[in-house]
Formats: structure tokens, sequence, C-alpha cells
């Protein structure tokens, strides 16, 4: 009989997708003051993976955990979560100093999440492969390597074997790759992966009877040193507009006016 699954999903509060970023007047982050925030698109897919793995009861799932490290308001996400269908959360609290500096680098989520999985003993962890704020793309293998788990990036489709194995469908340049491995382990999320599903009213309130646990830094014993400084940052230039030519005559001078050929 397959091992009930339990499932940690860390979910990241970040500017909304719809929103063009500014740079704040020192040039050292963006603007986040006073700018709409929601869950990460990538997380959404990991909360809804770990949804329909429940409902699909193959393996079963006993338990589903959000965790969100972050200010106050990132009990927001964490309600959205398990509105979702998480069972239960956790909000490491980091006291935001302005300016993105509530913000973990990578390896410190890494490290978060490994006490985290010491602690609360899921055997599986499902994350967005990046957030779209820093791009990194780093946490999920970081963590990987720490537990010393297996581990599956940029899944556009999961199932299980027989067993406690994990099949991750994942696209590569020129096609698609099958990776597998055994439980425990670590999967990223991908975009094909799946449609997150819109949190209903009746849900939402729900959610606000689940259990949401605070916790702090110190409690997992986690350094909050940064290793990386941001010297400064710039928007891009602004792109500067096409012209048109009559005909591929006309075009193959230009090309060769630019250099191009």
């Amino acid at each position: 009989m397959p091992t009930p699954l339990k499932i940690l999903v860390p979910v990241k509060r970040v500017i909304d997708y719809a929103v063009k970023p500014r740079v704040n007047k020192a040039r050292t982050a963006v603007e986040t003051a006073g700018v709409k925030h929601s869950m990460n698109p990538f997380d959404e897919l990991s909360i809804e993976a770990a949804v329909r793995m429940r409902e699909r009861k193959n393996p079963p799932v006993d338990d589903i955990l959000a965790l969100s490290a972050g200010p106050a308001k990132c009990v927001d996400v964490l309600r959205t979560a398990m509105a979702m269908g998480a069972d239960r959360s956790i909000h490491v609290e980091i006291p935001d100093a302005g300016q993105g500096q509530a913000e973990l680098e990578p390896l410190g989520v890494a490290k978060l999440l490994a006490k985290v999985v010491a602690e609360e003993g899921p055997n599986l962890v499902i994350l967005g492969k990046q957030s779209i704020d820093d791009d990194s793309n780093q946490t999920g293998q970081m963590l990987a390597g720490l537990l010393g788990w297996g581990q599956a990036t940029q899944a556009s489709k999961i199932e299980f074997d027989d067993g406690d194995r994990v099949s991750v469908t994942r696209e590569v340049d020129g096609g698609v790759e099958t990776v597998r491995f055994p439980l425990p382990g670590i999967i990223t999320t991908d975009l094909r992966l799946n449609e997150p599903r819109y949190a209903s009213l009746p849900n939402i309130m729900k959610a606000k009877k689940k259990k949401l646990e605070k916790k702090t830094l110190s409690d997992y014993g986690v350094d909050e040193g940064r290793r990386l400084k941001t010297v400064k940052v710039e928007e891009p230039p602004p792109r500067k507009g096409g012209g048109k030519v009559e005909d591929v005559d006309g075009m193959i001078a230009k090309l060769k006016e630019l250099g191009a050929i």
C-alpha cells in the first residue's frame, strides 16, 4: 500500500504579476510600498498540485502544510493557500525593514525549509520553480542538497508509480524529459503543470478557522544574515521605435547599414 503523503508547500508574497514594477528613488530595490501584492504564481501551481493529489487519493494525502516567511502581511497569502485546500499553515514572521530587506535569500529559505522538514516530517515538498520578484530559481535545488533528497525541477506533469516512486515530466530544449525518484523528494513546478483554482467564498470563510501558527527564525535556529548586496537597480532603457522599409532591397540595405549583415 502506498505511503500516505505529508506535503509541505512554501508560498511567497510578491508584487502582483499584473503590476508594473518601479525602481525606488534610492535605486536599491523595487518599490514595494503601496503596491498590490499576491501569492507568487508558481506557488499557486504548487498548492493546486497538492490539492489535486488529495482529490485523486492515490496515494492518500494526510496533510498539506503551507508555509511563508516574511512580514505580517504574508498571512494573506497563507489564508489564500488554505482557502485553496491547504489544511494548516505556518507564518515565519520577519520584520519588514523596508525596501525588500525583510526578504530571505534563497540559501536562507532553503535552510529554514530544511528545519521545518525536520520538525514537521513531510515526505514531499512542492514549491514554485522561482518567484517572480527575484527569479533566482535556486531554493528547491538547495533544499534537495541540504536534505539529500531526490528532486525534479520545472515539473509539467506529476505521477505516482507503484510503491513510493514519483515520475515527473519536465520540458527541456527540444522535447520533454521524465525523471523518477523515491520518496521523500522535492518537486518544483512550472506553468504547464495545472490551472490553479479560484478560492470560493465558502472556502475563504472556512480558511479563517484553520490553524495558522506563528513562528520566528530564532525558533528554527536560522540566521537571517544576508550574503548578497544589491549595488544598484535600474529600469531597462526605453526601446527605440522601429522603421519601415518599402521592399526587400530596402530591408537588405538597412541591415547592411546597421552592420547586421
